[in-house]
């Protein structure tokens, strides 16, 4: 790889698949965080995925049919899949190669007051599904966690885009009867690109990349609603407000970013699967390390990652005014030491050739299952080893997934976390540190001990190396990317006479923890125009008088 001219910072994360539990617990925050709204009820910044399954939006992973990412010319250069200038500017009133409502869900809640309000019968009265667009009475067809834990997974998973890529001797070994499924769970965000396709298709110049950290924002002033964006990104990570008429898409909750705080879905992780940190890179060389042929774009994203403990690296980073903490916050980095030191980590269809950021260690857990039905003992290194062609979860899936169908990259990854789980093994049992079964993956007694402290028992500070915004650049953070920053921004108009609310709105009690407490230790019993505003009983405290 030729010596980099510029240094550049990038956010980035990664996941633990081996340590996802399916719980939605960061989809759930970050859907109230920023899109617990009208115009968003369909959006899902992080939504969480079983696969094999459909995915969200339906079948998003269908590039034939959706048009997104970039694809390699015949002369080694790159163009949007969805066609170049040319033929934006044709389509551009009028963009229908997207997902439609039914591709994501129509949104609904649940007519919950018919529970409260029904008159006295012999019937109980029941809550029925109403849709958030129309207000209408809905049936529930579809949503954005419909294959949840393989339900209805007979029916949907052989349309399932990565099992259909999958070459006839794989299929074989894909069941989808109950006992002999497969199944994991896969968090997705935005994939905050080093090559954004999303950036390249919006006509109106919207989509921009912070040259500080590298997060991928809409400029919700210059947004003019083309839609384009949401054609050109290959993840379908970007969704189109429709009371707002503008595009919106996951923040890496950069405000907290900023004062050094992870991102919300990291912070409420239950798992504690995410990782977040901060890599270095020459911006030169993204479009060349993109271009390469399907079968070296992971060691090309690999090489774009520049060593920070170079001292070549860090002068170039001081010369573009990195700060020292940045720079430090980069040799520290638990995403660089997993992506690039350990070598366990993998972005998600490299092959979309967007670069994405956001990297996932594939998950090794059925494979201990798999021995144990066998009568094996199912830690021990020679089983381990012998078993990774013969995982329940093939080999083939998680490549087409991670590695633009490369398995040997894959079972590379898997050995050394199975050594590791080996390894580690004796070290809790006493039986010996096993330094032929660290060198049988290449690496050190020492290297899957650090291994297994940052995969396993890392702290808070070792998962999370952020480091803060400057007050010097204070001015250059001010960003107008999320229609919450303030009152009245796009996306959070009054209600009009016009359809501008989508649907009605759900009464919800909201009260402080303060004015809680107050209440509860009150002497007197609430005022009745303190309960004025206090919709159900999931706050009642008793401490007031009965209507």
């Amino acid at each position: 790889m030729a010596k980099p001219k510029r240094v550049m910072a990038q956010v980035g994360m990664v996941m633990n698949l081996d340590k996802c539990i399916g719980c939605h617990t960061c989809s759930v925050t970050c859907k109230q965080a920023w899109t617990n709204r009208a115009g968003t009820e369909y959006v899902w910044f992080n939504n969480v995925e079983t696969r094999p399954g459909l995915g969200y939006p339906r079948r998003y992973e269908d590039q034939e049919k959706w048009r997104g990412g970039w694809v390699r010319t015949s002369s080694g250069g790159l163009k949007l899949r969805s066609g170049g200038r040319f033929q934006k500017l044709l389509s551009i009133f009028a963009s229908p190669v997207q997902p439609e409502l039914g591709d994501y869900y129509e949104p609904w809640t649940y007519d919950y007051q018919n529970l409260i309000s029904a008159p006295l019968g012999d019937d109980f009265p029941v809550a029925r599904p109403k849709s958030l667009i129309t207000g209408e009475d809905t049936k529930i067809t579809w949503s954005a966690n419909w294959d949840d834990s393989l339900g209805g997974i007979h029916e949907t998973g052989d349309t399932d885009p990565v099992v259909q890529k999958l070459r006839d001797q794989a299929n074989e070994k894909i069941k989808f009867e109950y006992e002999q499924s497969f199944m994991f769970f896969l968090p997705r965000i935005c994939e905050h690109c080093l090559n954004p396709s999303c950036m390249a298709s919006c006509p109106s110049g919207a989509i921009y990349k912070r040259s500080e950290d590298g997060i991928v924002l809409v400029d919700q002033n210059r947004c003019r609603g083309w839609r384009q964006c949401i054609t050109g990104c290959p993840y379908k990570k970007i969704y189109f407000n429709h009371r707002s008429g503008k595009a919106e898409k996951c923040t890496f909750c950069y405000p907290r970013l900023e004062v050094g705080l992870p991102t919300v879905c990291a912070e409420t992780c239950v798992g504690r699967l995410r990782y977040l940190g901060i890599i270095l890179y020459d911006p030169d060389a993204v479009t060349a390390a993109a271009s390469v042929p399907d079968d070296e774009l992971y060691e090309s994203q690999l090489d774009l990652l520049l060593d920070p403990h170079d001292p070549e690296v860090v002068a170039l980073a001081k010369a573009g005014g990195m700060s020292d903490d940045w720079i430090a916050a980069a040799q520290r980095s638990p995403i660089y030491a997993l992506i690039k030191h350990f070598k366990v980590a993998l972005p998600l269809h490299p092959e979309y050739r967007t670069m994405p950021m956001v990297w996932y260690i594939p998950p090794l857990s059925p494979v201990v299952d798999l021995l144990k039905s066998q009568g094996h003992d199912a830690e021990a290194a020679g089983n381990l080893f012998g078993a990774i062609d013969a995982l329940r979860i093939p080999v083939e899936y998680l490549a087409e997934l991670f590695t633009a169908g490369d398995t040997g990259i894959v079972t590379d990854v898997l050995q050394k976390l199975a050594a590791m789980r080996s390894y580690m093994r004796g070290v809790t049992l006493d039986t010996g540190r096993d330094a032929e079964l660290a060198a049988a993956v290449g690496m050190t007694p020492e290297a899957i001990e650090q291994l297994y402290r940052l995969l396993a028992i890392a702290k808070y500070e070792d998962r999370y190396v952020i480091p803060k915004a400057h007050t010097e650049q204070a001015h250059n953070l001010e960003e107008l990317a999320c229609s919450l920053d303030y009152e009245d921004g796009p996306g959070m108009y009054a209600s009009g006479p016009f359809g501008e609310a989508s649907g009605r709105p759900v009464p919800v009690a909201i009260e402080t923890y303060s004015a809680l407490k107050q209440r509860q230790q009150a002497e007197e019993a609430a005022s009745a125009a303190a309960l004025a505003n206090r919709a159900g009983m999931l706050n009642w405290d008793a401490n007031e008088d009965t209507p």
